[in-house]
């Protein structure tokens, strides 16, 4: 008698659900781009949504109390000159958010908290170096201030966004960069291109370790490393059949699992939960999300279920573990935007009867702090990030973890880092670090005065003469309005005046008619007395 045994795992159940429109974000124009990217971040504090926009690129930062129905006028960030194509948030600074476009440059910029309360248009750093359009940006998992950027150009750079100085250039790839990933401590990088081969560098030498094909199939491929060190790619094999499989990095050729999904046109990305060990396969153009577990056991990647919708998504964007609910035992949030302008918010939870904190849902997970700074990174230290345990420091507003810090700029230790001085300070660095990597400054969006300092507003020139010219103009109000009341006071002044003027007359005019009258009652009464004698 032959039976069979339900594989255990505490994941089996997890359900999605999505939240009601009036708890959702609408009105979102999403840009129309063919470039195969997510369009969307997301962080604890903010959604970043990239979006169509007239005369260059722009995307619209909204908190996440900012539900409903966006208004077709709210401020954006809007610096580029052309779209933007790739959007990431700073995994140690909630504020800080960088961006890539069709420019060329990659901008890095600083979100006040409580969101934009009008068009932002200058950045904290401007990255220069790419010749085409940069159509990838992602940070360190644990090192502070490094960004990679990856463009058209086929070159892939790793900045120290701190001083605007280039570490590290990578000019291997014979093609296009489809994507890459840092490893847990960020000591590899693995990279996918359009020549369909995988590559492995050592992102300090910019050494290649290894590379292999990937996909068959000639159309954008994806790979991220997972917490143990294996790798986890998407792609197509030659009947553009969806794909995904399973390698060890020392083993590229030879993959551990190669499944075929389905026969879909739209890029798969996956999204990677490290806590809970689970990849979520969502497609551009596609009505579902997959997701599935990695197990030691096999076949290493079982499938568990799948989120199903009506309509079909043209960007995703994964919340991270620190802005999940636990009350309510959720293990992961999307926002997910559709074509009708409205961004979904889709909740996976894992069934509990108890209200109690669940402890082997929620790993220690990882923190907003960076390990180590980019000096320390680039002299070859490595450091897994940071982690904390979301039952010490959780705090339920608006459904999640929120951040105990202010709005910060991202510090270090060394001087020569724009995001974390004023702006008399950061001119003047700015214009030496820019000479020697190709960083250029901009004037300033940071709202920090320099470290152990309270919190002050830096302006740029143009703020500036804009609050001057308003504050003119309100002089002038002001005196217009001061004249006027003078003037009013002057004529009722001189009303009073001649008011009182005419009453004694009008009163000495009645005396003298009385008198009159008086006078003129005597003499017809003497008059009478005469007659009467007379008789």
């Amino acid at each position: 008698m032959s039976f069979r045994v339900v594989r255990s795992s505490k994941f089996r159940h997890v359900y999605g659900q999505a939240l009601k429109r009036e708890q959702c974000y609408d009105n979102i124009r999403v840009s129309k781009s063919s470039w195969d990217s997510t369009f969307c971040a997301v962080n604890p504090k903010f959604l970043a949504i990239i979006v169509e926009s007239a005369g260059g690129g722009a995307f619209i930062v909204l908190p996440h109390n900012k539900v409903g129905r966006i208004a077709a006028d709210h401020p954006l960030v809007g610096g580029h000159k052309g779209p933007v194509l790739d959007i990431a948030w700073c995994p140690h600074n909630d504020n800080v958010i960088a961006s890539g476009s069709e420019d060329c440059v990659v901008k890095v910029w600083q979100i006040p908290d409580g969101g934009l309360s009008r068009t932002l248009t200058e950045p904290v750093v401007d990255l220069v170096f790419h010749q085409r359009r940069v159509g990838l940006v992602l940070w360190h998992p644990s090192a502070l201030n490094v960004l990679l950027t990856a463009g058209s150009d086929n070159q892939v750079v790793i900045w120290n966004v701190g001083t605007g100085e280039i570490l590290v250039h990578i000019d291997s790839h014979p093609d296009i960069v489809y994507s890459a990933c840092f490893n847990w401590d960020g000591s590899k990088l693995v990279t996918t291109c359009k020549d369909k081969k995988i590559r492995i560098y050592d992102p300090r030498t910019a050494e290649l370790e290894s590379e292999a094909m990937c996909h068959e199939g000639s159309k954008a491929t994806r790979a991220i490393f997972l917490r143990h060190g294996l790798i986890f790619t998407t792609g197509f094999n030659r009947s553009s059949e969806r794909q995904y499989s399973l390698r060890a990095p020392d083993a590229l050729n030879e993959p551990i699992v190669m499944v075929e999904l389905d026969t879909s046109n739209g890029v798969m990305f996956p999204l990677y939960d490290a806590d809970t060990n689970m990849i979520y396969l969502c497609g551009k153009g596609d009505s579902v999300i997959r997701y599935f577990e990695v197990t030691p056991e096999p076949p290493f990647v079982h499938y568990i279920n799948t989120f199903q919708t009506t309509e079909p998504q043209r960007g995703i964007g994964l919340m991270p573990k620190r802005g999940c609910d636990v009350t309510t035992c959720e293990v992961a949030k999307f926002y997910r935007m559709n074509n009708n302008g409205l961004c979904q918010v889709i909740s996976m939870t894992v069934p509990r009867k108890s209200d109690l904190f669940q402890e082997d849902l929620y790993p220690d997970t990882l923190a907003e702090d960076a390990a180590i700074t980019a000096e320390e990174w680039i002299d070859g230290k490595d450091a897994d990030p940071i982690t904390f345990s979301l039952k010490d420091r959780v705090s339920i507003v608006q459904g999640g973890y929120v951040s105990s810090s202010v709005n910060k700029s991202l510090p270090a230790k060394k001087a020569g880092n724009i995001l974390n001085k004023p702006r008399g300070d950061s001119a003047s660095s700015g214009a030496t670090s820019s000479s020697a990597g190709g960083g250029n400054f901009a004037t300033g969006n940071n709202n920090e005065a320099s470290e152990g300092g309270p919190p002050a507003a830096v302006l740029s020139e143009k703020d500036l003469r804009t609050i001057q010219d308003e504050i003119r103009k309100l002089k002038a109000i002001i005196v217009k309005q001061e004249n006027r009341i003078r003037a009013l006071e002057a004529k009722e002044d001189a009303r009073n005046k001649n008011g009182s003027d005419a009453a004694p007359a009008s009163a000495g005019a009645a005396t003298s008619d009385g008198k009159a009258s008086e006078s003129a009652n005597d003499h017809a009464s003497t008059s009478a007395g005469t007659s009467k004698d007379e008789d």
